[in-house]
Order: structure tokens, then sequence, then C-alpha cells
């Protein structure tokens, strides 16, 4: 159904006030529709057509009243509201009206009001003169209330003395504060005079107050009332300090007296002063002992006083355990800090590194029953700081080290003096030579570092290591010992008598010490030598068989010096005598131990011992003595060498060196360049010598040339120049032989003065 266009204009206009109600009214339609099409979908439901009407028709009738008696209160309330407004507004301009009227009568009387200014004056003034009145029978009878006050202090009736002082002060700084807030400055020194007496009063308080709390571990034990009353008055006074704090507006002289804070700094300065302060501390190791063992015993029984009475009669807040403990903590610290600046010995040092970190903890002190668990100092730190406790301990190794280094070095001259006694080194149940050098020794390191271990691991390291480090010096000293000892007997060999059996005892010894120093580590998985340490017992050893190996040579010299001679070659028993020095110088060596993983010293001196053989016999060879006139007598030369280096290499067999092992075999190999009757053929006879002995020189195999006596000058200059040809390098595994040989300088040719050389 359409619509004609005077509807559209008298519809736009409502569209366009109203565009909500169009869009309900659009969507209430379309509602009615969708409910119509559901309802009235099948021809069946068409039959109730009439009482959906006839429902839906009272439905709106119900529904337009509803709006109706609504609209209709809406609008008895918006007259109602629009009387109110009307009878405000016609109110607001009658009080207008009447202010102006105020205004102008105001106006009209301003100058009656200057009348008032001074009555209001003469208000303040009648104020302030009716609070003089008050107090006036206060301010007359001040002195009397000095006086009475000083007698109750005098009588140790403090509670009621401060009372009444609290009450004198009240009244003076009221004073002051009213002339404070009315301006009157140049008054309050006048009031401050007429109340003078109180600050004398302040300070003989405060006097019976500090020493009450000076005295207080005696007064919490005999009459803990008085130590009490002092609390009281204390705790009184920092109220008023916090009043006065918190108002903030006027401050009264002497105001905050902040007695809290002297009582704990009066409390700290009795304690220090009784036990840290103003005693003189003997630093010697008994007396020290004395005033820490004094300490200790003080210290715990104060504590004890203040945990079990002096806690009891002071507010929890005051934490005065703590304070004590922390007074008596830092005091102990500073206490030791001075005793360590004095020149201590090693047993003071010691003393105070056990008493700081042992016994301080210990439930013989911090730790003790009666104490816990109220009292802890872990909170506090150490009583001595790393720093100190490592410093402490450096002086005491360096003390230790001294202390050391004097008994060793006593004990190397008892050493040093027995060697030269006219008896023989005393042996052990095996019978081997020894002395209570290592003994000692390792006994006093020993103690030294087990001593250390009760005090801390890292002091336990330090003397560990400083042991070590005088073991090292130690055994210097003992070869400068040795090569003293050794220089005195060249002088005489008869001095020492038994100069060889003190060299084994010193190579036993040796031993000794080398296999105990492991033992000497606190930790035993770890129980290794320093390579230091291992080179110094080995340096030791080396100069015991060197110069047990001197000794050898000195009797072999002048056995080897007839060597080779005619009467060598006739038969001699020059070698049989050598092999009765050797064989007598081995027996000596088989009274040394033997080592469990090392190169024994005796073998050491056997394999040593055949080398000075062998070179002694080689040097003897090389010193052209001797030149084989015929092929006869080089025979019976080179069946002599046969003969000796035979019997030389099987008394070392027999004394159980391997033929491997010995350097003999370069006679026999010498004994074939000499034996060759075919003198064209030395110069592969040498080049197999030079390569088997690579040390071996020219001046070496010229000299065996010279000794056959058969080489000419062409055969000398072939074999000379095939070494030249054929250099040889030196293996790392070889051990010289030729090398510490000498050959001496040819002798030249006699030369006439004017004639030609020969």
């Amino acid at each position: 159904m359409g619509m004609s266009a005077e509807d559209e204009r008298a519809v736009s206009p409502r569209d366009e006030e109203w565009p909500e109600a169009e869009k309900a009214e659009k969507l209430a339609r379309g509602a009615a529709l969708k409910w119509a099409s559901g309802v009235f979908y099948c021809p069946e439901k068409l039959e109730g057509l009439g009482q959906y009407r006839s429902r839906e028709t009272q439905r709106n009738s119900s529904i337009q009243s509803r709006l109706k008696s609504t609209v209709q209160s809406y609008l008895e309330g918006v007259s109602v509201g629009l009387e109110q407004l009307r009878s405000a507004a016609q109110e607001v301009q009658s009080v207008c009206q009447d202010l102006g009227a105020a205004r102008w009568a105001l106006l009209d009387s301003a100058d009656r009001f200057q009348g008032l200014q001074q009555m209001r004056a003469l208000m303040a003034e009648h104020v302030q003169l009716a609070s003089v009145v008050q107090v006036l029978p206060q301010l007359f009878s001040v002195h009397e209330v000095f006086s009475h006050t000083l007698q109750l202090l005098r009588g140790q009736q403090l509670l009621e003395a401060h009372a009444e002082l609290m009450m004198m002060e009240h009244l003076r700084d009221d004073i002051l504060s009213q002339l404070h807030l009315r301006g009157l400055s140049d008054a309050q020194a006048t009031v401050l005079s007429y109340f003078g007496g109180l600050q004398e009063l302040n300070e003989s308080l405060a006097k019976q107050l500090w020493d009450i709390v000076g005295s207080s571990l005696r007064l919490v034990r005999e009459d803990p009332v008085l130590f009490v009353t002092a609390v009281r008055i204390i705790e009184r006074e920092e109220k008023i300090d916090d009043t006065l704090l918190l108002e903030a507006t006027f401050l009264p002289p002497g105001r905050p007296k902040g007695w809290r804070q002297k009582f704990y700094r009066v409390l700290q300065e009795t304690i220090t002063g009784a036990h840290f302060h103003g005693t003189r501390v003997d630093t010697e190791g008994p007396g020290l002992a004395r005033r820490l063992a004094a300490l200790q015993k003080a210290i715990v029984s104060e504590l004890r006083v203040v945990k079990d009475l002096m806690v009891q009669c002071v507010p929890a807040h005051y934490n005065i355990l703590s304070v004590c403990t922390a007074t008596y903590h830092q005091a102990l610290s500073g206490h030791l800090q001075d005793i360590l600046r004095e020149d201590l010995d090693k047993q003071a040092l010691f003393l105070l590194l056990e008493w700081a970190l042992r016994v301080y903890h210990s439930p013989e002190m911090m730790g003790h029953p009666d104490l816990l668990p109220e009292v802890d100092v872990s909170a506090l730190g150490p009583v001595m700081s790393p720093e100190l406790v490592d410093q402490t301990e450096r002086k005491y190794v360096v003390k230790v080290k001294a202390s050391v280094l004097e008994w060793m070095q006593r004990t190397l001259e008892v050493e040093f003096k027995e060697w030269f006694r006219d008896e023989e080194p005393e042996t052990d149940h095996q019978g081997f030579f020894q002395s209570a050098l290592p003994v000692i020794v390792m006994q006093m390191l020993n103690e030294n570092i087990q001593v250390a271990s009760l005090i801390s691991d890292s002091l336990q390291q330090k003397v560990y290591n400083m042991a070590l480090e005088e073991l090292e010096a130690f055994l210097g000293r003992l070869r400068e010992a040795l090569v003293q000892c050794g220089k005195e007997h060249q002088k005489d060999r008869t001095v020492p008598k038994y100069y060889v059996s003190y060299l084994l005892a010193m190579l036993n010894n040796n031993l000794t010490l080398s296999s105990s120093v492991s033992s000497l580590h606190p930790d035993t998985a770890r129980r290794e030598v320093p390579t230091s340490l291992r080179a110094a017992l080995d340096r030791t050893q080396k100069k015991a068989c060197q110069l047990l190996l001197e000794e050898l040579l000195l009797d072999l010299q002048p056995l080897c010096l007839q060597l080779p001679s005619r009467k060598w070659l006739s038969g001699s028993q020059l070698v049989s005598s050598m092999c009765e020095v050797i064989d007598k110088y081995a027996k000596d060596f088989s009274r040394v131990r033997k080592p469990i993983f090392t190169l024994s010293p005796a073998q050491l001196l056997l394999t040593e011992s055949e080398l000075v053989v062998a070179s002694q016999y080689l040097r003897a060879l090389m010193q052209k003595k001797m030149v084989c006139k015929s092929e006869e007598e080089r025979g019976q030369f080179c069946d002599r060498l046969l003969q000796d280096a035979t019997q030389l290499r099987e008394l070392f067999c027999g004394l159980g060196l391997d033929r491997s092992q010995q350097s003999l075999e370069a006679v026999f190999a010498l004994r074939e360049l000499i034996y060759l009757k075919d003198p064209a053929l030395l110069s592969l006879e040498v080049l197999g010598f030079i390569t088997k002995y690579p040390d071996v020189s020219d001046e070496h195999i010229s000299t065996l040339l010279d000794l056959r006596g058969d080489v000419s000058k062409d055969v000398r200059h072939m074999v000379l120049e095939m070494m030249a040809q054929h250099p040889q390098a030196l293996p790392e595994s070889y051990r010289p032989i030729f090398s510490t040989i000498l050959v001496p300088a040819p002798e030249l040719p006699f030369c006439l003065r004017k004639g030609k050389c020969a």
C-alpha cells in the first residue's frame, strides 16, 4: 500500500526528528510478521485466528494503559520540579537583596570596629597575665624544688628526682615555647638564667645513671632495682625526645638528650675498658696463654649474666644480648690486632691462631651450651679477618722456618763432627751404615706440620711448603759439608779415618730422606715429591757417589801409573791388585740400601766404578809410555790387554754388572786395532772403531797408531783422512768414554842452535 506525497511530507519531519522510533516500528512489524507466518503456516491454525486477534487486542490495550500512566506520572514530576525552580529563584533574589542590605550596613559601621581591636589586645594581655598568675606559685618554688631534687639525687631516689626534674623542664620549656611563638627571643635568656639549676641537676642525674650503667653487670646480680630504675628514666627521656622531634615547632635547649644511645656507649665502654684497655699484655707464651684464658672465662661468665639477668631488666627492643655480644666480639677483634702488632714468637702466634680459629667458636667459649642459641656470633664475621689470619700464618711460618733452620744447622754440625770420629757409623739390623740425621730432620719437620694441622688446613699447607724448601736448602748445605769433608780427606787421607763408611752412611741417609719425604704431605692422595726437591736428593746422592769414586780413583791411580810397561808385559800382578781394590770397594758398596722403585746407589756406584776403571786403563795406554818395537812385542802387548780386560770384565760380571753395561769392551776393541797384522787394513778397522765409539778423536787414534810402532806416515795420513771424511755424531743413549781422556801433547823435536830440525 503506497503513501501519498502529503503523507510523505507529514512523515518526513518526524523521521528526521525520531529515527529510533521509525527503526523500532520496523523491527516490531518484522517480528510480528515473522511470528504470524510461523503461527499460521499450517491451514489448521487459521481456525484460531479470532482467538489470537482478541488476545492481542487485550494485550495492546494493557500496554497502552501502562504507557499512559507512566507518561502521566512523568508529566506530574516535571510540573512539580518547575514549581520548585520558580520558588527557588524567588528565594535567591530575596537573599541577594538581603546581602546587599547587610553590605551597606557593614560599610556604615566600619568605624565602630576600630574600638574592638584595642579590646582584642587587652584580652590577649589578660590571657597572658592569667597564665602567668597560674604558674607564679610554681615559678616561686623553682629554687626550692631544685634543692629538694638535689637531695633526692644524693639519696639515690632517682625516680622521684627525675619526676621533679621533668616537671621543672616542662615548666621552663612551656614558657620558652610561648616566648618563641610570640617572637620574644630576648626574654628567653632571662628564663634560661632563672632555670639555670636544671643543667646541674641534669648532669648530676646523668652521672649517677652512667655510673649505674657502668656497674650494670654487677648490679643485675646484686641489686637489679637500681639498674631497672636507670633504664626507666632513660626510656622516659627517650619518649620526651621523640615527642618533641615529632612536633618540630620548638626544640628546647638540651634536646634531644639521646640517653638511650648514651646508655649503649657507656655499656660498651665499660666492657672494653674492663678487659681490653689500660692493661699491659704479656706477649710471651705463658703470659699470653693466661691472658687469653682469663678473657675466655670472663667473657663467657658476663654473657651468661647478660642472657640470664640483664635481658629481664631492659625492654626487648634494646636487644641487649646482641649488643653485648657484638661489643665483646669487636673489642676482642681489635685487641687481637693490637697484640699482633707486637713482635711475637711462634708460640704466641700459634696461641692467637688457635684461640681465634678454634677456641673462640668452640663449646668452651661462644658456643657454650649456656649461651646457645641466643648468642650467635656467626653473623658478626670472624674475630680475625681472613687477611689478618693469612698474615699471622705467614708470620708464624717465618718464625718456624727460623727455628727449623737453626735446628737443622745444629744437626748438621753434630753430623759433621761425627764424620771425624775414630768409630764407624752405626748400622741397622741389616748391617747398612746409617746415622740419626734423617730421623731427626724428618721428625722435626713432621712435628711442625702436625702442629700446624691443629689450626687450619691453610697453615698446614704453608708449613708443609716451608718444610720442603728448608729440606731442599738443608740438602744443599749437606752437599757443601760433604765437599768440605772431601777436601780435608784429600789433605790427609787418614782423616777422617772411616771416610768411605760415612759416605756410604750418607747415601743410606739420603735414601731414607727420599723415601720419607712423601709422608710429610698432609693429603695421603697427593704425596708427590716436588721436582726441585727430588733433584736436590739426586744431587746429594751423586755428590756422595762422586766422592766415593774419587776415593776409588785415588787407590787405582798408583797402579794405573805402571801401565803400560815392560814389567807389565812380563806378567806382573798389576791388574790383580786393581781387582783387589775394586772388590774391596764393591763390598763396601753392598752396604748401601736398595731402593724399591729407583736405581740402587750400589748399582750406580758399581757401574761408575767400572767406567772409572776402563777410563783409567785407557788413559794409561794413551800416555805414550811405550811403543811396540816388534811384531812379537805387539802380540805380547795384545795378549796382555786381552788377559787384563778379561780379568776385569769377569770381576765386574761376578759383582753383578752385565757385559752390555760395561765400558771395558772398548779395551777389547782397542786390542783388535793394535793386533791387526796388516797396517793397510787399519782404515777399515779404525772406521769400525769410531763407528762404535764416536767420541774418539784424531789424537786418540794417532796415539794408538804410535803404540803399534809399525804405522807409516802414509797409512797414518790415510787413516786420519778417512776419519775426516766420516765425522761421527754422538747418539743420545751413548755413554762417552774417550771424551774424558786427554792425550798428552806431542813433544817438539830437539833442535840445535844453528842446525836443522831432525
